[in-house]
C-alpha cells in the first residue's frame, strides 16, 4: 500500500510542477501493474486469494497489454520499424483511464490490503468474499470498457 501511495504522490508532483514525460506516463501504470501482479501472485500462492479471481485480475492485465501492443503497432505511422515502435517520442495513441477502472484499482488495492492483514483480524470470511466478488465484477467491467469503449483510447497519430 505504501508503494502505491508513493507512486501516486510522484505522479501528482510531476503534474503539479509540469515535469511529466511520455516515458513517465508509461512507467507509472507499469509500476502499478507490477505491484498488483506481485501482490496477486503472492497472495494466491499463499491460498489467500482464490485462483479464479487471480486469473481474472491477471488475465485482464495481459489482454490489455496485448491490446496496447496491437494498438501501438496499428497506429504507428510508417515506416514501422522496431526502433520507431519503441521510440516514446512518437506517440500514436493515448489510453484514458475510465471511472470504472479507477474504482477497480482502488478496490483491488483494498482487497490486497485487507487480504494481507486478514489473518490478524476476526473472521472476515463473508466480507472478504463479498469484496472478492466485487473486485471480480469491476475487473471484468473495466476490461470490457477498455476493449469496447470508443472513449478509452484516443489515437493521436495521423494516418498518412
Amino acid at each position: 500500500m505504501s508503494a502505491h501511495s508513493n507512486l501516486k504522490i510522484d505522479g501528482y508532483l510531476a503534474r503539479r510542477f509540469d515535469m511529466s514525460s511520455v516515458l513517465g506516463t508509461i512507467l507509472d501504470p507499469a509500476a502499478d501493474k507490477i505491484l498488483m501482479t506481485t501482490l496477486v501472485v503472492t497472495l494466491t500462492m499463499q491460498d489467500m486469494i482464490p485462483l479464479p479471481l487471480a486469473v481474472v485480475i491477471l488475465g485482464r492485465d495481459v489482454l490489455l497489454a496485448l491490446s496496447a501492443f496491437y494498438i501501438r503497432y496499428t497506429t504507428l505511422p510508417p515506416p514501422k520499424t522496431f526502433a520507431r515502435y519503441w521510440d516514446f517520442g512518437l506517440p500514436s495513441a493515448e489510453v484514458r483511464p475510465t471511472t470504472v477502472s479507477k474504482v477497480n484499482t482502488g478496490l483491488q488495492l483494498l482487497l490486497m490490503g485487507v487480504t494481507t492483514v486478514s489473518p490478524l483480524l476476526p473472521d472476515m470470511g463473508l466480507a472478504l468474499q463479498g469484496l472478492q466478488w466485487t473486485v471480480a465484477t469491476t475487473t471484468i467491467w473495466s476490461g470490457l470498457q477498455y476493449l469496447f469503449s470508443k472513449d478509452a483510447v484516443r489515437i493521436v497519430a495521423k494516418k498518412p
